[in-house]
């Protein structure tokens, strides 16, 4: 079942000037990825396995936010492939041309019907750029505070801050959604868009702890840079509780079904 989202019907997904998805795009990838999740939750429920329990929280929003990105390539109607190096950047690579897209050709090979990229150097970055995909749930209180919720528990009632998290702080063309918890199913219920963000939107690189600790180094988005993405939002659930949160002025800062 397809959900409501409000949209910004003054924003398209544009790179360098040039729209490469409508918000109406969007909106389909964020309800054909819902249906996926709600699917795999069927199919493995008959089995009385929970996977996103089985998943975790951590590896529950990696998954979410490549749901989402395999959803944006499948509406896309070919202007985009996913990235086949698995630390490729961006997530998403702009093929919208032929030219585009016989290059992207020249960089894998196919065995037994499966890509296989010929080298990391071509993927991270694209030639031709591209768009990448993060996902996140945002963050409650500590649990010294309030009780974390649970996997499953909708926690829309108990989210005081959210960001993105990136290998490296010139990361750009960001396409993020934020997710929570509905009827016990990953829901998708805002996505935004920002092309202009810049190293001082991302915090310093932490580094990986020698002997433990982080297995690879991230960089926070600062609290500039999630202003700027909720300055660009896409769309919007249509459901009192998340158009109430992002009305805060820290983020979109207005009502998205009233306007500004």
């Amino acid at each position: 079942m397809d959900r409501d989202y409000i949209k910004n019907t003054n924003l398209n997904i544009s790179y360098k000037g040039a729209t490469v998805l409508t918000t109406q795009e969007v909106v389909d990838a964020m309800n054909y990825a819902n249906n996926a999740l709600q699917e795999l939750s069927d199919t493995t429920m008959r089995f009385d396995i929970n996977i996103f329990e089985t998943l975790g929280m951590r590896n529950l929003s990696g998954m979410i936010g490549e749901y989402f990105a395999r959803s944006v390539m499948k509406v896309s109607n070919g202007k985009f492939e996913s990235n086949l190096h698995q630390d490729g950047y961006p997530d998403l690579l702009l093929v919208d041309t032929p030219r585009k897209k016989a290059y992207f050709e020249t960089l894998y090979t196919v065995n037994g019907g499966k890509r296989y990229p010929i080298d990391k150097e071509h993927f991270s970055p694209f030639k031709y750029g591209g768009i990448e995909v993060k996902a996140t749930c945002g963050s409650t209180p500590p649990a010294s505070k309030i009780p974390k919720p649970l996997i499953g528990e909708q926690r829309v009632s108990l989210v005081n801050s959210f960001d993105w998290k990136a290998h490296h702080r010139t990361t750009n063309h960001l396409l993020a959604v934020l997710w929570d918890f509905i009827d016990g199913l990953p829901t998708y219920v805002a996505a935004f868009y920002q092309d202009n963000l810049e190293i001082e939107d991302w915090s310093k690189i932490v580094q990986p702890k020698e002997g433990g600790g982080r297995t690879t180094s991230v960089s926070i988005m600062k609290n500039r840079g999630v202003k700027k993405m909720c300055n660009n939002w896409v769309a919007v659930l249509n459901d009192e509780a998340y158009i109430d949160l992002l009305a805060k002025r820290k983020w979109i800062g207005y009502r998205v079904d009233i306007g500004r």
